[in-house]
């Protein structure tokens, strides 16, 4: 009876499983209720004395040895289900990769400072909520002064003096205050005006504002500067400055380039002009170099400004601002190609 014992324990030490139901084949055949275990400690009363001790522990023995084959080869095949489940067919071709997107902003922005980069300015960046000085006194626009009616405001409730920026210009007011001049930085930048949503125009928009700042610095440097601006950003060589006003620079100017006839595109987005306003600019209002503390006698200066969502819808020709705040998934996904 012993011998036939050992060859069950060499039996149990020997058995493999590819499948669950082996497994539960061969725990019913020696641990099940009719099973080889259960008929073997049914023989027990029949062993003979001298014989039981070394019976009943080669029983213990191939109880423990089926035991644990059977737990041993469960948890060998639940790892390998999880490894399958989680790696899967590492023969198969990858699953493709979905790729993200730039925003069109972001994109325009980059691009706008990367050209100014090559010529020297450097990035500086303040805060969206600002207070009066730095939003409109500094920039020679004192209280009551009705340009400032030029630019509707979001003030912060309780506080007159504090103020969502309408402009990136104080940036400029708050660079030329902790910096010695030379001076050649640009601002890019978030700002509010409280203006109705429409198709041309938003609440919120996004502006890129350069300062240049020097002994000598004259406006045929500013016309230069946004010549190669243009050539760069555009591949347009061809520019108009008109006279206009702006309180913080004199003289003032709005910038156009000549765009061109050659689609029906381009007659539609010019008016049938051919040309184009992207921009304002200036040389610097004497009172605002005072206000940061730069002498007007020794120094002069030249700033511009523009939208970014307007150079974005001229080079994507895309038809309403809208479309760069409502997060649109099938919008977005026409910028995958654009870095």
């Amino acid at each position: 009876m012993l011998d036939k014992i050992t060859a069950f324990i060499g039996e149990a030490k020997a058995f493999n499983a590819t499948s669950n139901d082996e497994i539960e084949a061969f725990r019913i055949k020696f641990l099940g209720k009719k099973g080889i275990l259960n008929d073997l400690f049914s023989e027990f009363k029949n062993v003979a004395p001298a014989e039981k001790k070394d019976f009943g522990q080669a029983l213990n023995t191939l109880k423990k040895e089926s035991e644990s084959k059977v737990s041993f080869l469960k948890e060998q095949l639940e790892s390998k289900d999880e490894q399958h489940g989680f790696f899967g067919d590492l023969t198969r071709p990858s699953e493709p990769i979905e790729l993200g997107a730039r925003h069109p902003i972001s994109i325009v922005k980059n691009q706008i400072l990367e050209v100014f980069s090559r010529i020297g300015f450097t990035v500086s960046e303040g805060p969206e909520i600002e207070d009066d000085w730095h939003n409109f006194t500094a920039l020679n626009l004192p209280e009551y002064h009705p340009a400032r009616d030029m630019q509707d405001t979001f003030f912060i409730e309780k506080d007159p003096d504090i103020l969502l920026r309408t402009h990136t210009s104080s940036v400029q007011v708050r660079y030329m205050e902790n910096n010695k001049p030379p001076i050649r930085t640009i601002s890019p930048g978030r700002v509010f005006r409280n203006e109705d949503i429409s198709a041309r125009a938003h609440c919120i928009f996004h502006q890129v504002e350069g300062l240049y700042i020097d002994t000598d610095v004259s406006f045929a440097d500013l016309k230069q500067t946004l010549l190669y601006f243009t050539k760069e950003m555009f591949g347009k060589s061809k520019i108009r400055l008109r006279p206009s006003y702006f309180p913080f620079t004199e003289p003032s100017a709005e910038v156009d380039i000549y765009w061109g006839l050659e689609t029906e595109v381009d007659y539609k987005i010019t008016k049938g002009t051919g040309w184009l306003e992207i921009m304002g600019c200036g040389m610097v209002d004497p009172n605002v170099l005072k206000n940061a503390n730069i002498d007007p006698e020794k120094y002069s200066g030249f700033a511009f400004g523009m939208g970014i969502e307007r150079i974005a819808m001229l080079l994507y020709q895309i038809p309403d601002i809208r479309m760069f705040y409502e997060n649109d998934v099938r919008f977005l996904k026409q910028f995958k190609s654009t870095f």
